[in-house]
């Protein structure tokens, strides 16, 4: 038997049995001494204590909030690439300035709440970043990364994933596992939820999350269509925490490969970071544009 069907089994009967006393008129006495005698399942344990960020643009809680969240920080590195002279380019510091550009076309076009899950190069516990988005009441959240192909140079283009119990393919498991493993490389420890629990929370989370954080990956996918180079297998998922918030969509946008040339310029220039931004600024947009129509 499996724990969600044991949970739902445990939580019915006493329903049944309190519906059929109450059809057949049987009253229940309640002790008057107390309530010690009930019994309590913490399906979704009390959330974190996180610092949350300020959120920047429009003072209206009816406005729609995106919380941005560039990878790694401190002194977890992420992907590591050279430029033409031998010098490191590291992704921590490239998703903070696409992140960055990305914020100040928001802000600029107006309309949109927004909030980072980092705002400097400090490295931020895994498990809290889709935690500071539930906790900000968050519509949407977006993840930015750069990716690494090791000694190959001619792997590039950027990739978008969404959450799936099942990766797509062996290299977007192996994304996961590098990316769900950085609390562990970089020395922290996270009391969190059992794996049981985690993926009871997830099974059970509601099917439209996941199918908006899914419309909102075509959206980049077409806004970028003419913009960004994408790689050729561009759509994927995978069992990756930082997306595993069951009630705010997210998505975790791959923006190309700091191994290769091409891609690496573009993610360090500012003509390039904007060009990354406009494409995700609209796509953004869009997306809400279409959760207010009647």
């Amino acid at each position: 038997m499996s724990i969600r069907t044991l949970l739902l089994l445990i939580l019915a009967v006493p329903a049944l049995v309190l519906g059929g006393a109450i059809a057949m008129g049987v009253t229940i006495p309640v002790p008057e001494w107390g309530r010690e005698y009930v019994m309590r399942f913490l399906l979704d344990p009390a959330p974190e204590q996180v610092d949350l960020p300020d959120i920047l643009g429009p003072d209206d809680p009816t406005r729609p909030l995106v919380v941005l969240d560039a990878g790694h920080g401190g002194r977890d590195p992420g992907s590591i690439g050279r430029d033409a002279s031998g010098e490191e380019v590291l992704e921590k510091d490239i998703v903070f300035a696409l992140t960055m550009a990305l914020r100040d076309r928001l802000l600029e076009e107006g309309g949109i709440r927004v909030a980072l899950t980092r705002s400097d190069d400090t490295i931020i516990p895994l498990a809290q970043r889709p935690e500071i988005a539930r906790q900000l009441d968050a519509d949407l959240f977006l993840s930015i990364h750069a990716d690494s192909a090791g000694g190959r140079s001619d792997v590039a283009g950027a990739s978008i994933y969404t959450l799936s119990n099942e990766a797509s393919s062996e290299a977007a498991a192996r994304f996961a596992e590098r990316e769900n493993a950085v609390d562990s490389l970089n020395g922290i420890t996270i009391e969190g939820q059992s794996a049981e629990v985690s993926a009871i929370l997830v099974e059970l989370s509601q099917q439209r999350t996941q199918d908006d954080a899914t419309e909102f990956a075509s959206l980049i996918a077409r806004e970028g269509a003419e913009v960004i180079r994408f790689h050729p297998q561009a759509r994927r998922s995978a069992v990756l925490a930082v997306l595993r918030a069951p009630d705010v969509p997210g998505v975790l946008f791959e923006s190309g490969f700091v191994t290769n040339e091409a891609d690496r310029a573009r993610l360090t220039t500012e003509e390039g970071q904007r060009a990354y931004a406009e494409v995700l600024a609209q796509a953004i947009r869009v997306y809400f544009a279409r959760r207010a129509e009647p």
